[in-house]
């Protein structure tokens, strides 16, 4: 793959990245409640979700997906539920009389995770945009290493952006501001979250 080939595709990913939606609340709402490292870990692990979907893509999950809708639906609605269960949650926490941010159980490290994990596997749009955007660079008879090179770039593109993010929220005087605030940022991280779960489940 020759280098300049390689940055269409960088500036596509890094584009894709940091387009707003569930992935960026998940990560944010992790950071602002739990902490920098808890953010970071979201963001990593939401990276290995788009990773396998990447992978997938090149090696013809796309296809599938594109070709039998009703898996494609499926997968979408239970993405839809899942952004719902995430944003009741975050409404359920706004709702405590009692909430702050340094009295409230911390989830571990492991949840933390795991929501990045799921809010990206349980995407299946994410397979339509890689097989729309790898259609543009793969190529009859490419190599193992240049696919390779697709697969790793998407994935640390998003590991990247998504750590940033979470660097960026966790400075010590917007998180001080943003803890303040904790009711409102989870009252809206469930209206987001709820909202973009709709917008999701219709077709």
């Amino acid at each position: 793959m020759s280098f300049m080939l390689w940055m269409s595709l960088l500036l596509i990913c890094v584009l894709g990245a940091m387009s707003p939606g569930p992935s960026l609340a998940v990560v944010l709402r992790q950071t602002v409640s739990n902490g920098r490292g808890h953010g970071i870990l979201a963001g990593c692990a939401h990276a290995l979700g788009v990773g396998l979907w990447a992978a997938m893509t090149v090696w013809g999950l796309g296809v599938l997906v594109n070709e039998y809708h009703l898996l494609y639906q499926v997968i979408t609605w239970l993405g839809a539920a899942y952004l719902i269960w995430l944003g009741i949650n975050a409404l359920r926490f706004a709702a405590a009389p009692e909430l702050e941010a340094d009295a409230r159980t911390k989830e571990t490290l492991w949840q933390a995770a795991r929501s990045g994990a799921l809010i990206s596997l349980l995407n299946p749009k994410l397979a339509v945009f890689f097989t729309a955007l790898f259609s543009q660079f793969v190529t009859a008879g490419q190599t193992l290493s240049d696919q390779m090179i697709l697969v790793l770039t998407a994935t640390l593109v998003d590991g990247a952006w998504y750590s940033l993010v979470a660097i960026l929220f966790s400075q010590p005087r917007l998180l001080i501001w943003l803890r303040r605030h904790l009711k409102r940022v989870e009252q809206l991280t469930g209206v987001v979250l709820i909202g973009l779960a709709l917008r999701v489940a219709m077709p």
